[in-house]
């Protein structure tokens, strides 16, 4: 009765997630999106400094501060410039692979700060620059990292024998990502793209936000394993908090900003 009731709570709160972004993506104005976006971009901040292991009214500061540096970040233009996202692709490609071999603890303090801002800033331009491309680019690119995610777990569940980090999250294997990566592909191949986005450069692209978000997932189930804690915080009731819903999204949508910016 209990996994029941467990399995009803996640499927009515993913229920309700689902339909607040489509509403919002679809039909509220750029304000409305921005105040949308910017709510959940706060509780992130939040739950981050949680991981850092802040007290509580540092936490709700620093939630604050990054409401704000994100509201000036967008009022300055940035969402539309490529140096916006440089940084924040940088880090997941060498920063946060070099960071989880080496093992290296969970940021404190001045660091944890900076790391904060530098996944969650530029998650909100993205988020910002790609709905206003088109509300279908923005899905198409959400969609990618949920749908690498979700082909990994039934491939994983059904073939599953290789652990791909077994001290980070012992639960992933190489036939998951495996299968992860096929699931991309096929979701790839079965959207009607304009004829200038089949080129190679955007599948290297492809290729490349499929890895971004493994690195996601992993790098944050490493930030918790530090922290000591199972999830981020318990806001979304059976999901746990907002960064585990969007640990792929942090790595995924700056790099298709930019991508989208240096390729079109």
């Amino acid at each position: 009765m209990s996994n029941l009731s467990n399995l009803s709570q996640r499927l009515l709160t993913a229920a309700v997630l689902v339909a607040a972004f489509l509403l919002a993506l679809f039909q509220a104005p750029a304000l409305a999106w921005s105040a949308f976006i910017l709510l959940f971009l706060t509780a992130g901040a939040w739950e981050w400094a949680g991981l850092a292991r802040w007290s509580m009214p540092w936490r709700l500061a620093y939630a604050a501060i990054t409401g704000v540096l994100a509201v000036l970040v967008e009022a300055y233009g940035l969402a539309s410039h490529e140096l916006a996202y440089l940084p924040a692709l940088l880090f997941w490609l060498l920063a946060a692979p070099l960071w989880l071999h080496r093992g290296w603890p969970a940021p404190r303090g001045a660091v944890a700060a900076a790391v904060g801002w530098l996944l969650l800033l530029p998650t909100y331009l993205a988020l910002q620059l790609l709905r206003e491309v088109g509300p279908w680019v923005l899905l198409a690119a959400v969609s990618l990292a949920i749908v690498a995610d979700s082909a990994a777990y039934f491939a994983g569940r059904t073939l599953g024998r290789h652990k791909l980090a077994p001290a980070i999250s012992p639960g992933k294997t190489w036939e998951g990502a495996a299968g992860g990566a096929l699931g991309v592909l096929a979701f790839w191949l079965a959207l009607p793209l304009p004829a200038g986005l089949n080129h190679p450069a955007f599948l290297f692209a492809l290729c490349l936000l499929f890895v971004l978000s493994v690195l996601g997932d992993l790098f944050e189930s490493w930030i918790k394993r530090q922290a000591g804690v199972k999830d981020s915080s318990q806001l979304l009731p059976g999901h746990g908090g907002i960064l585990d819903r969007i640990d792929s999204q942090l790595a995924v949508l700056p790099a298709a900003a930019l991508f989208w910016i240096l390729l079109t």
